[in-house]
């Protein structure tokens, strides 16, 4: 490839008439490519489809890599790498929409993945290294999967405003890591396939008669929820080869099988999710994805800001970023109890005074005496609970906040509003009847 070829896909992409094909997208290639685009200090978006129709996006800036997304699991893949390289950054979907809440239009018009490291280094919540590491990661997974593409066209289209630097990455060193990885995973003889399926189990009585009671039940626990294999990479502490041959001979045999599983929904902060920026924001922790979101459900619905957590090991460190003004926390859950985390958020000044509700589906007796000694202000359960009595909890602890809101309203509007229009919306007649029992 010379720099002519690139001039001149340049010239026509404004057009979209012309696009650089490559049958196989090599390493050789990529670092061509890449050092042409250097080489011609290139700022814009280049675009790599794949022969199944996958999209890749390259936002580059003077020829350096701003940042990189697209492929099959982009938000799976955010989240993953979020996890492993900024652990003390909630992950959760509701999280993220509340951060993307705070980000203004200034500045390049980049993924909004790129904006969330932005913001996230303008407010010292990370460094420019850990951002950097970040980006560096996802280029290198992404540059793996387009490396196992057959056949990749790419596009370019010019935007002279990606000049704005958080980080800026050298291709060189991304295409040699993303190079050793696909012939490793070539020499395990897993050419064929891909890190972005998930294992499932298929013959559930055949796998619990060929296994042991402890391999069984493991596998029942890391294969019911379809996570990717990266994913479950991530779960299990171990890289994606080792995970993926260690299902192999279970995959071989017809007992598990891979299969294609749709990405999460994007964390595209919309006014609707919440209405009120300032209003109370409410905490959830439970390890149950199903439970957050109902509770998503209701609470958002009411006009009040939500934030959903379902690790309950990194759960403390994120409500103190958070400072959140009521927290629902489910009471048994794996490596912590909600016993543990109460007592330990009691210990924080600013959680003395700040409502926790248990959240159980045990209405025991000795569960309320346990969760009373440790601190906590309320007791719900779950096997019982529908949008009218977890609103009802809500307003019930929530008074404080409710009468602050009045007040600036008053002071900005009217000072004869009736103070009986406090009770958030959809407390008294609220349609949703959602049971939370898991």
């Amino acid at each position: 490839m010379n720099s002519s070829n690139l001039e001149r896909l340049m010239g026509a992409s404004s057009t979209g008439d012309t696009s650089l094909v490559f049958k196989e997208f090599t390493a050789a290639k990529q670092s061509e490519l890449f050092e042409t685009l250097k080489q011609l200090r290139f700022s814009g978006q280049l675009v790599l489809t794949g022969l199944e129709g996958q999209k890749w996006v390259v936002y580059l800036s003077q020829g350096l890599i701003m940042y990189v997304t697209g492929g099959a699991h982009p938000v799976r893949q955010w989240i993953r790498n979020l996890k492993v390289h900024l652990p003390q950054i909630p992950a959760e979907i509701s999280a993220l929409q509340n951060e993307l809440a705070c980000i203004t239009n200034e500045g390049p018009s980049v993924c909004w993945q790129y904006q969330l490291l932005r913001l996230w280094v303008e407010n010292q919540k990370i460094s420019r290294e850990q951002a950097a590491k970040m980006i560096w990661n996802i280029f290198v997974e992404i540059l793996f999967d387009i490396t196992r593409t057959k056949r990749v066209s790419c596009e370019l289209q010019l935007d002279k405003s990606l000049s704005a630097r958080l980080v800026l990455i050298d291709s060189t060193h991304v295409i040699t890591e993303a190079n050793r990885l696909w012939r490793a995973w070539q020499a395990a003889k897993l050419a064929n396939c891909s890190p972005d399926k998930a294992a499932v189990i298929r013959q559930s009585e055949q796998l619990q008669q060929n296994t042991s009671v402890p391999v069984y039940q493991m596998l029942i626990k890391l294969l019911g929820e379809q996570r990717s294999l990266r994913d479950l990479a991530v779960q299990m502490k171990r890289d994606v080869i080792t995970v993926t041959r260690s299902l192999t001979p279970y995959i071989q045999s017809g007992l598990v099988e891979l299969i294609n599983i749709p990405d999460l929904p994007t964390p595209v902060f919309s006014p609707s999710a919440t209405v009120n920026a300032q209003g109370p924001l409410i905490a959830c922790v439970d390890d149950s994805p199903w439970v957050s979101q109902a509770m998503e459900k209701v609470i958002t619905s009411a006009n009040y800001r939500f934030v959903g957590l379902n690790d309950p090991l990194r759960a403390i460190g994120v409500l103190l970023a958070l400072k959140p003004d009521l927290i629902f926390l489910d009471l048994m859950m794996p490596n912590i109890s909600g016993y543990e985390i109460c007592g330990q958020l009691r210990k924080f000044p600013l959680f003395r005074n700040t409502p926790i509700v248990i959240l159980t589906g045990n209405d025991g007796v000795v569960d309320r005496v346990k969760a009373k000694v440790v601190g906590s202000t309320d007791f719900l359960s779950k096997e019982k609970v529908d949008a009218e009595r977890v609103l009802g909890v809500v307003h019930k602890h929530l008074v404080h906040c409710t009468l602050d809101l009045y007040k600036q309203s008053s002071n900005a509007n009217s000072p004869n509003r009736n103070p009986k229009s406090l009770k958030p919306s959809g407390y008294e007649n609220n349609p949703l009847g959602v049971n939370l029992s898991t």
